[in-house]
């Protein structure tokens, strides 16, 4: 990592403001020597290094392995598929054994219940592919210009228009996240 920062690090900026400052004469009245010759080399050494080591860079990065650790993008996935699907069993056993001796009694938590049933026995990508998610899109996008026609009648509710895409923007954002 410390070759990896200096090789990326600043590119001549201190040496040609030194160059630039070197004064044109001297106290005499007569040119500086070799003025436009150390500033000349200057310029090359600066884009010397910026060829050099901006061309070298990718090569730098990708066989020194330096950012390997941060860039293992499918043991996350593999972790956040497990993840999900652990947080739908606990829910569903959560409903189940808390309110075991309501599931007769209320329509609403027996349909709840076996909605999480059915999330636990699908994967994501069963449920969810791409074709499912832009008829979602489309779907929220067709609520969202209903919600705007019914906007322009003045006795609805600027509120609860509001509210109600807010709810859709939640949704979209949780299909996002799919």
């Amino acid at each position: 990592m410390p070759l990896m920062l200096g090789w990326t690090g600043m590119r001549g900026v201190v040496s040609l403001a030194a160059a630039l400052a070197i004064p044109i004469t001297l106290e005499n009245g007569l040119p500086f020597p070799n003025r436009n010759l150390i500033l000349f080399i200057t310029f090359v050494v600066i884009l010397l290094t910026l060829l050099v080591q901006g061309l070298t860079l990718p090569y730098f990065i990708k066989y020194g392995h330096v950012f390997d650790d941060f860039t293992d993008e499918e043991k996350d996935k593999k972790a956040r598929e497990e993840i999900k699907h652990q947080l739908k069993q606990h829910v569903y056993h959560f409903l189940k054994n808390k309110h075991e001796n309501e599931l007769n009694s209320h329509a609403g938590l027996e349909r709840m219940l076996k909605q999480w049933e059915e999330k636990i026995q699908t994967n994501n990508t069963e449920w969810m592919n791409e074709k499912t998610k832009d008829i979602f899109f489309e779907m929220l996008e067709s609520q969202r210009q209903f919600l705007s026609e019914l906007n322009k009648d003045i006795s609805v509710n600027e509120e609860i228009i509001r509210h109600q895409l807010y709810q859709l923007d939640l949704e979209e954002e949780r299909l996002r996240m799919i």
